[in-house]
């Protein structure tokens, strides 16, 4: 662990809150029930983390994160037990666009909040990281096929920001963070159009 701060220059507390990430973003991909409690040990670290660091976007939304964990844990659950698997929503283009208006809508008017009333770095960054992450964790917790591309923007912006805060294990865990989510909308697509594929009848 000494070895991994000298080299990161980070804590302890963001190393393994980081590999939690991880491993919660490779459980979301395979549609595993675990990811809900790696995801809510992950979410807890980073509120310290983010809190050290004055991002205070992010720590709230990491606070919000706690109470959507436990609510997407139960939501799979309930559908789990009444289905083969975990079932993939699809959602038509026109509502991706409603939430993709409502987010930067939302990132507007929190940014400006922060720029005002706080010493938060990189305020509007941090508050559209803040409010995707929001719509794209609901869209997750009900298995909705767009969440994807929500978290795909998500990581782009906090790549960035994360690496000018020096907090390089999570800008190096948010950039395996978007080639994961690449990955994840792929297969989630490949999955739900299986699921959807019509049934062969019988002759």
């Amino acid at each position: 662990m000494e070895f991994l701060q000298h080299m990161f220059g980070a804590s302890g507390v963001e190393i393994v809150a980081s590999t939690a990430g991880l491993l919660c973003v490779y459980l979301i991909i395979k549609r595993h029930m675990a990811c809900w409690p790696v995801g809510l040990l992950q979410v807890i670290l980073y509120i310290y983390v983010f809190y050290q660091a004055k991002l205070y976007s992010d720590m709230v939304l990491h606070i919000i994160y706690v109470f959507m964990q436990i609510y997407g844990w139960w939501y799979w659950a309930q559908d789990k037990q009444s289905h083969a698997g975990i079932q993939i929503v699809g959602l038509h283009y026109r509502t991706v666009l409603g939430w993709l208006v409502a987010v930067l809508l939302g990132s507007a008017i929190l940014g400006g909040v922060m720029n005002t009333y706080t010493n938060a770095d990189f305020a509007y960054g941090d508050a559209f990281t803040t409010v995707a992450s929001l719509a794209a964790q609901w869209l997750l917790s009900r298995r909705m096929l767009a969440n994807w591309l929500f978290w795909i923007a998500v990581d782009i912006v906090a790549i960035g920001i994360y690496w000018q805060k020096a907090l390089i294990p999570t800008a190096v865990l948010y950039s395996l963070f978007f080639v994961m989510a690449c990955s994840g909308l792929g297969l989630w697509l490949a999955e739900y159009r299986r699921q959807n594929a019509p049934v062969p009848q019988e002759v």
